[in-house]
């Protein structure tokens, strides 16, 4: 009977993690602290070449013998496409001096031309409720 990919991935990830571990006890030469330390330096942005030189080989030797499990079963395995080659944003047009730029399009925030409260200026009338007089 085969396995699927899930249960094959899962084997295989399972088996690295624990490789890992033991790797991280080999090179802490049975120190707690030294353990501990290496696990507290292990975080969400940890890159491969923070790790100790035995987690690295353990994780190489891993990566190796999971190609290869993955060939043995059946899977395809394919080199990746890469990210597709991003293009930079078109540049502005170019203004001479003492030329106008030519207007921005769609609507300007606020209404009209002169913003919410009509031709250049603030809304007119009192804020408010009226002051009493005394």
């Amino acid at each position: 009977m085969t396995k699927s990919a899930t249960d094959l991935m899962q084997e295989i990830i399972f088996s690295a993690v624990i490789d890992s571990i033991q790797a991280l006890k080999t090179a802490s030469k049975g120190l707690p602290n030294t353990l501990l330390r290496d696990l507290n330096a292990i975080h969400a942005n940890v890159t491969l070449a923070d790790l100790p030189e035995d987690v690295q080989a353990a994780i190489a030797t891993n990566v190796r013998a999971a190609f290869t499990r993955l060939l043995k079963e059946g899977y395809s395995v394919q080199p990746g496409r890469g990210t597709p080659e991003r293009r930079a944003p078109a540049p502005a047009p170019v203004v001479g001096r003492g030329q106008r730029r030519p207007p921005a399009p769609g609507p300007r925030p606020g209404g009209g031309p002169g913003g919410p409260g009509g031709p250049g200026g603030r809304p007119g009338g009192r804020r408010g409720p009226p002051k009493p007089r005394s």
